[in-house]
């Protein structure tokens, strides 16, 4: 994570050297003053293929805490592409600012013609605070944009594809922990009550499990609770609940220092991108305690499947849902390779990732 003092005098040698850490490609800065336009796109890696990774709005406190999140948003879908099975690089795009008061057309299509200037090797698509309909006004001033409207050629929202891969993801780590992949009866706190945590509320209402949700909006937590049955829970209460599986849907980062103590479940599976803080420190601690951690990156790759292969080409929903269908033996093969080897689930899952980019890699270089 790049720590500065003073946002006003960022060192060139500080943002390199974050760059050169991860093996991040290229950072693009994308500025508009007039449309009101203040966006960064990261480019982690393309030996896969061209990067690409959604688009995200959000009123970060600060550039370079928007900066951060974008380079761990764009290195972790270089991982979720490679252990898809994706001819695809990570990449990721963050726009700053408060979507209720900004977000428009004008900013939007402004935004497209950015990623048309990079001729492809950034494509885009839609994350939090972004919607198909926004795809639209982007893809107005580019064509390297996914995720459209079913009506107009696209794969529609991703968000049921990501919530059926967190339940696979989540059942395959039932079956690791408990024997059996069944959910009934188990005590599961869903943190975030967005897009992707309604489908997957859905999937697990339907197997009689005892639900706890929590969210930043109250009134979303509690539409959420009567439509399911669950118990509305604080935003902090949900890391002290003596729960079997905690499962966080919202924003990355939530398992840490100040958290990882509290946890009482046996296993953590959710949609969230980036859930450890630290992928070492904290994936050893989760083994210390005796937690099953299912990766995020793995897990939450069916909206990437979703959006990537309608890019790729001979998108159906059925192929979509059988890919997706694919992360739950690939989970139980992954904490399997973690036991065998004593390492974490997080180091296993990066391990398998790594390795088939390293393949290609060669497979290019003897061409």
């Amino acid at each position: 994570m790049i720590e500065i003092k003073n946002s006003e005098n960022v060192k060139e040698f500080e943002i390199f050297g974050e760059l050169a850490k991860h093996h991040h490609e290229q950072v693009i800065f994308c500025n508009d003053t007039e449309v009101g336009l203040k966006a960064i796109i990261s480019i982690h890696n393309t030996m896969l293929g061209p990067a690409l990774g959604g688009t995200r709005m959000w009123n970060y406190a600060s550039d370079m805490e928007a900066l951060n999140d974008v380079l761990r948003l764009a290195r972790g879908m270089t991982f979720k592409a490679s252990i898809s099975g994706l001819n695809l690089g990570g990449g990721k795009a963050v726009i700053i600012g408060d979507a209720a008061k900004l977000k428009n057309e004008k900013l939007l299509r402004r935004f497209g013609r950015f990623i048309e200037n990079l001729h492809g090797k950034y494509i885009t698509a839609e994350d939090v605070n972004m919607s198909p309909d926004d795809m639209e006004y982007i893809a107005m001033e580019t064509k390297y944009v996914t995720g459209l409207d079913e009506s107009l050629g696209g794969s529609g929202d991703p968000s049921p594809v990501t919530a059926y891969g967190v339940y696979m993801g989540m059942k395959a780590a039932a079956k690791k922990a408990y024997g059996n992949d069944s959910l009934v009866g188990k005590k599961i706190a869903v943190q975030g009550t967005g897009h992707v945590g309604m489908h997957l509320l859905e999937y697990l209402s339907k197997e009689n499990v005892k639900l706890f949700v929590s969210d930043l909006s109250e009134e979303k937590a509690k539409a959420a609770a009567a439509r399911f049955g669950a118990v509305v829970v604080g935003e902090s209460e949900i890391y002290d609940l003596n729960v079997d599986i905690y499962s966080p849907c919202a924003l990355g980062a939530t398992v840490n220092d100040n958290t990882i103590e509290r946890l009482k479940c046996d296993i953590i599976a959710g949609a969230a991108n980036n859930q450890l803080g630290d992928d070492v420190v904290h994936g050893k601690r989760l083994i210390e305690k005796g937690i099953l951690y299912a990766p995020d990156f793995l897990i939450n790759a069916g909206g990437l499947i979703n959006v990537g292969i309608n890019y790729l080409g001979g998108w159906t929903k059925e192929r979509v849902y059988k890919k997706t269908e694919k992360i739950y033996q690939t989970t139980l093969d992954i904490l399997n390779l973690a036991e065998r080897e004593g390492v974490s689930t997080q180091e296993a899952a990066m391990k398998l990732a790594i390795k088939r980019i390293e393949d290609v890699a060669r497979v290019k270089r003897s061409m």
